[in-house]
């Protein structure tokens, strides 16, 4: 009779946080009595002009961890004064958590080995056809153009002061986290407006979700480097399917298998127009560089 008991009020409480969920605010809340003023007053409000500090941050940090799917349909649905802005969210949000990791992680990490491989070779395993050789070709100049976005990772790979100027520039945007909210936030954005378009949604819409998913991201990212204590500062892409899976059932009312569908595609067109952008660096690269001689 207890363990009815209890797993009624258990299911109740599920019903309860699902309702809340789908709404964003509890219907059955009273509303708070006025409590006569004390001490505390005196620091009441000094934090609402600091985003990370106020109300609508820690609204938004909330939802986007409980309820983040429905946050977004509520957002581009028009409930704007409670959230925090999209954009805003993002830069707030990834400071913070650049912070914290520099905070664990004082030492610079060791480079990266590049990702490199035998011309050579690669020209001898694929056949002497002029489509195979555009294959190759193609390949050349987006491993170029890789290496080009990540020089500050790869030193090895400098070889002009050109170079050294551009990997020590991009050493110091990624130590402050703008390739997340510039870079990754420009190709799913992209990549939502191409695989969302049956939805007929404004590209505001897509950019809004775009910057409040990054911002998700950027939370469990802050929860990696805590609990590994500045070891680990990223997650798996497996993990970021997960939790957009998640946003996709809750934002489209869609279900898991449409949303696998459309998380499935949306990474493969983020891997698309990143490899169209590296393609298109490498080869101003190399006609610069003909121009140049």
């Amino acid at each position: 009779m207890r363990s009815n008991r209890k797993f009624h009020a258990w299911d109740v409480r599920w019903r309860a946080f699902r309702i809340w969920q789908n709404l964003g605010f509890n219907p059955w809340k009273q509303p708070k009595e006025v409590r006569k003023k004390g001490s505390k007053d005196f620091y009441k409000g000094a934090f609402d002009s600091i985003p990370f500090l106020n109300d609508d941050a820690k609204r938004t940090f909330v939802h986007l961890l409980l309820r983040p799917g429905y946050m977004i349909r509520d957002y581009i649905r028009g409930r704007h004064e409670i959230y925090l802005a999209p954009l805003t969210s993002l830069i707030v949000f990834y400071a913070f958590f650049a912070l914290v990791s520099s905070v664990l992680q004082p030492i610079k990490e060791v480079p990266k080995k590049p990702l490199s491989f035998d011309q050579e070779k690669l020209s001898e395993t694929i056949p002497d056809t002029r489509g195979a050789q555009l294959v190759r070709n193609t390949v050349i100049i987006v491993h170029r153009g890789w290496n080009l976005l990540h020089l500050d990772q790869y030193p090895e790979e400098v070889d002009t002061q050109h170079e050294a100027s551009l990997a020590a520039l991009e050493g110091a945007l990624r130590s402050q986290g703008i390739p997340l909210f510039l870079g990754d936030f420009f190709f799913l954005w992209l990549s939502m407006g191409v695989v969302l378009r049956r939805y007929k949604m404004r590209p505001s819409a897509h950019a809004a979700a775009a910057a409040y998913i990054l911002c998700q991201f950027s939370f469990f990212m802050l929860f990696a480097v805590l609990i590994s204590w500045g070891k680990k500062s990223s997650i798996d892409a497996f993990l970021m399917g997960i939790l957009l899976v998640v946003d996709y059932h809750q934002w489209l009312n869609e279900g898991w298998k449409k949303s696998i569908r459309l998380t499935i595609s949306t990474g493969i067109m983020w891997v698309v127009m990143y490899g169209a952008v590296l393609l298109a660096i490498s080869s101003l690269t190399v006609l610069l560089a003909l121009f140049m001689r």
